[in-house]
């Protein structure tokens, strides 16, 4: 009967240690493992800043800043090109963006680019990241601004 107790410990012991892969003092390093690859969704997805981080940094992701030209020039994502889903020409120019492209979609805070990605998917663009967030929860999560 002795035998359970330290049986019971030396298991405990080992499941402890397994669970500890690093012995570094350093937060981060407990830290979920960062998103690094993504393909494009078929259907317009809303996901968290480190998912959009590593859409942003694949290859060939178009970034569309979906906020005013006066809130793009206080600092955007690398890369993002300025569409003013608010702008009364933003119907004619989602009508350019290649239908087959992937884009990864973000304005303040969330709200305007579900506008715009509900008016993208109109118009047939179906492969589209949308920061759920926006810049405001990318800045919160630590991801760098340009401008």
């Amino acid at each position: 009967m002795r035998k359970t107790p330290i049986l019971v410990a030396l298991a405990l012991t080992a499941l402890l240690a397994a669970g500890c892969s690093s012995t570094s003092a350093d937060p981060a390093a407990s830290a979920p493992a960062a998103v690094t690859q993504v393909s494009a969704p078929a259907a317009p997805e809303r996901v968290d800043a480190p998912y959009f981080a590593a859409a942003v940094a694949t290859p060939g992701v178009v970034v569309l800043d979906v906020r005013t030209p006066e809130e793009y020039a206080t600092g955007y994502i690398s890369g993002a090109v300025n569409i003013d889903a608010q702008g009364a020409d933003f119907a004619a120019q989602v009508g350019t963006l290649d239908p087959e492209a992937t884009y990864a979609v973000y304005c303040r805070s969330g709200n305007r680019s579900a506008g715009a990605v509900a008016a993208m998917s109109a118009a047939g663009i179906q492969h589209v990241y949308e920061l759920e967030s926006g810049i405001v929860g990318w800045q919160e999560a630590g991801y760098p601004l340009e401008g």
